[in-house]
Formats: C-alpha cells, sequence, structure tokens
C-alpha cells in the first residue's frame, strides 16, 4: 500500500512585491506614499526621485531631482506633503510636493549644520524640524520663519532620532552607544538624562508613543527596549542578528517591532510577551558551581595545588562559571536570546520547552539593508540595501 504523502507545512514569510532600481549609489533613505503606489527616495548620487508605478506593474520615476550635495536623510508629513531633505553639505532642503507627485516646488533652505546631516525630523504639530549632524550638533528650527530655535552639542555623531509630541521629549542615540533625552521648549532645552547599555554604538531608535518604550539599536548586533514611560528603569536586551542592526519599526497595532541588519535579515519581535531583563554578570574569583579557582587567583590554585580555568557567565543567572558547569547551549526567547547561548548546566535542566519557544521570526531580504520604512496600514515594508536597490515587501503573513 503506498504511503501517505503529509503536506508540509506552509511557511509564512514576507512577500517580495517589487524591486526599484535605477540609482547610482546607495538610497540613504526611502518611504513608502501612503494611498498611492508610491515611494519617494533620496540617494548618495544627489537624486530626490519620486517612483510611481505604471501600468506595466514597474516603478518609474515621475520626479527626478538633482541636488546640489549628496542626500543624507529625509523627512517626509503625508498631510502637508512636505519633504525634509538633509544633505551632505549640511543645509536641509524643503519642497512640497504635488497632489499627483509629478510635481516638487521648493520651500526653503535651512543652514542647519556644519558638515553632513544625519538624521532630519519634521513635526507638524510644532512647526519644528529637528535635525542632528556629524557636527556632533543637535538643532530645531521653525519651519513656518526658517529661524534657528537652539541647539544642543551631544557627546559623539547621533545616529537616531525620535521626537514625543506630547511631552516635547527628543530621544538622540549616537556612536558612542549613549541615549541622550531632552525636553524641548520653544527656544531652549534641558538635559533630562542619558543612558547606555550597548556595547557598539547606536544606529537606529524608534519610539512607541502608546506603550512609551523606546527601541535602540546598535552595531553590537543588539536591540534593547527602553521602558521610559513605566519609570521601573528595565531594559530588555534582543539578540537576533549577526551584524549590526541598521533600522527598526514598530507596528502598533499588532505590538510587533520589525529590526533589520546588515546581515540582511529582517526579524520580526512579538513584543506582545512579557520579557524578562537579562541578569547583571556575578563577579567571582572562582567557579560559583564547583569552587575551581580562575585563573588569576593565584591564592587559591597554590593552595588547592589546581590549575586556574578560564571565566564564562550563565546567561540565564549571571554567575560566573567554568567551561566544565556550562557545557551547555540553550535558546532564552524571553531573555531575548534567539540564538542558544552558553548557560549553566543546572540551568539548562531548569529550562522548558515552552521558555525555548522562539517569539521572533527570521527572513532573509538578501540585501544588507541600510534604512526601513513601514506602511501599517498596508502591511508593506521597503527596504533599502547597499546595492542600491529599493525592495518593496508585503508583511502581512508575518506582521499580523
Amino acid at each position: 500500500m503506498a504511503a501517505e504523502i503529509q503536506p508540509k507545512p506552509l511557511t509564512r514569510k514576507p512577500i517580495l512585491l517589487q524591486r526599484v532600481e535605477g540609482s547610482q549609489e546607495v538610497v540613504n533613505m526611502a518611504v513608502i506614499v501612503p494611498k498611492e503606489e508610491g515611494v519617494i527616495s533620496v540617494s548618495e548620487d544627489r537624486t530626490v526621485r519620486v517612483w510611481l508605478k505604471r501600468d506595466s506593474g514597474q516603478y518609474w520615476p515621475s520626479i527626478y531631482h538633482a541636488m546640489p550635495s549628496p542626500c543624507s536623510c529625509m523627512s517626509f508629513n503625508p498631510e502637508t506633503r512636505r519633504l525634509s531633505i538633509g544633505l551632505d553639505n549640511g543645509t536641509i532642503s524643503e519642497f512640497i510636493l504635488s497632489e499627483d507627485y509629478n510635481k516638487m516646488t521648493p520651500v526653503k533652505n535651512y543652514q542647519a549644520h556644519q558638515s553632513r546631516v544625519t538624521m532630519v525630523l519634521f513635526v507638524l504639530e510644532l512647526e519644528w524640524v529637528l535635525s542632528t549632524g556629524q557636527d556632533k550638533q543637535f538643532a530645531w528650527h521653525c519651519s513656518e520663519s526658517g529661524q534657528r530655535l537652539g541647539g544642543y552639542r551631544t557627546g559623539a555623531v547621533a545616529s537616531g532620532l525620535q521626537f514625543d509630541v506630547e511631552t516635547r521629549h527628543v530621544f538622540i542615540g549616537d556612536h558612542s552607544g549613549q541615549v541622550t533625552i531632552l525636553k524641548l521648549e520653544q527656544e531652549n532645552c534641558t538635559l533630562v538624562t542619558t543612558f547606555r547599555g550597548h556595547t557598539g554604538g547606536v544606529t537606529a531608535l524608534c519610539w512607541d508613543p502608546v506603550q512609551r518604550v523606546l527601541f535602540s539599536g546598535s552595531s553590537d548586533h543588539s536591540v534593547i527596549m527602553w521602558d521610559i514611560g513605566g519609570r521601573k528603569g528595565t531594559a530588555i536586551e534582543l539578540q537576533g542578528h549577526n551584524d549590526k542592526v541598521q533600522a527598526l519599526s514598530y507596528a502598533q497595532h499588532t505590538r510587533q517591532l520589525i529590526s533589520c541588519g546588515g546581515d540582511g535579515g529582517i526579524v520580526v519581535w512579538n513584543m506582545d510577551v512579557e520579557r524578562q531583563e537579562t541578569p547583571e554578570w556575578l563577579d567571582s574569583d572562582s567557579c560559583q558551581k564547583c569552587d575551581q579557582p580562575f585563573f588569576w587567583n593565584f591564592k587559591q590554585m597554590w593552595d588547592s595545588k589546581k590549575i586556574g580555568l578560564r571565566q564564562h557567565h550563565c546567561r540565564k543567572c549571571g554567575k560566573a562559571v567554568c567551561g566544565k558547569c556550562s557545557s551547555k547551549r540553550s535558546s532564552i526567547p524571553l531573555m531575548g536570546f534567539e540564538f542558544e547561548v552558553r548557560v549553566c548546566d543546572s540551568c539548562h535542566e531548569a529550562i522548558t520547552d515552552e521558555e525555548r519557544a522562539p517569539t521572533a521570526t527570521f527572513h532573509d531580504s538578501k540585501h544588507n539593508i541600510v534604512h526601513v520604512h513601514f506602511d501599517a496600514t498596508r502591511g508593506w515594508l521597503l527596504t533599502s540595501g547597499t546595492d542600491k536597490v529599493i525592495k518593496l515587501w508585503d508583511m502581512t503573513p508575518v506582521v499580523s
């Protein structure tokens, strides 16, 4: 009798909808045009392009505009169709796009920075333009008058910028790994606090104004979720990339975080679970399981006539252990460890299969991602890569 063939379970993954090609250099930022089949991009090749989908199904530029300097970043406000573009020469140029997205009209220029603009944000509610630059300056301007309202010098070049309209708090992440929170007034700002948790520079920030949590991505391959609103000081670490995290986006309606990195990975994190903080690593001169001395503990080595061992740490309990007492590996998804990490033998036995159940899904974009934009209405994700290609993905199979 023929064996019954069991159908393979369908793997839920993003669906590649479109590749948008044509830029001569890297597209540093791009956005999906809401309610339109279109994309706005700014590139290192000095061009601003508005790509609209044609009857052929392909995306072609309806606007091709050359800027005087490479375009480093942008901010687009769909309500006013205002496009703010940060340039390599420190200028922010503002345009208004026509309703049919076939024309862009210059509005004004801001001499915002002494060197390359790294991030720009237009805040419609306050008529402010916020920006950071390689000159280590954060600045904000009035978009009506063009006047500079104030500035703040950061300790390192900023690479992440987010703003909370309700409280007027600005979040700045920089290359040193520090996140700075400022309170903005009309013409001055006050330092609220600074904090750091990454071992590498901050490469991306994402703010959720509903849950009041800040996500930071880093060159150390990790993402940290900072509980700002809860005032408990909790920081949840998420380890799911093999290269630096380049971009973050948060889907509020499903409480899922999308992180993308230099490894080409698109990771979708379920943030609607009770996550746990990773423990502080404990200090000890000997293994906290078998009491064998570590190699710097000369006195105990001499007294016990034993060779010193190398120190490791259990990722679950934080204890200092030797290699023999931590020979096992396990994933601990609720602590953010989606990959297997070192744990002591007793913790390995205590971790249940339920606790090993993944809380993230992993997908390959097949290009080194430098920027993402998520359109929550349609469930579309835009990724821009070092290969000069923009990809549009249908994320509804995995973000739902």
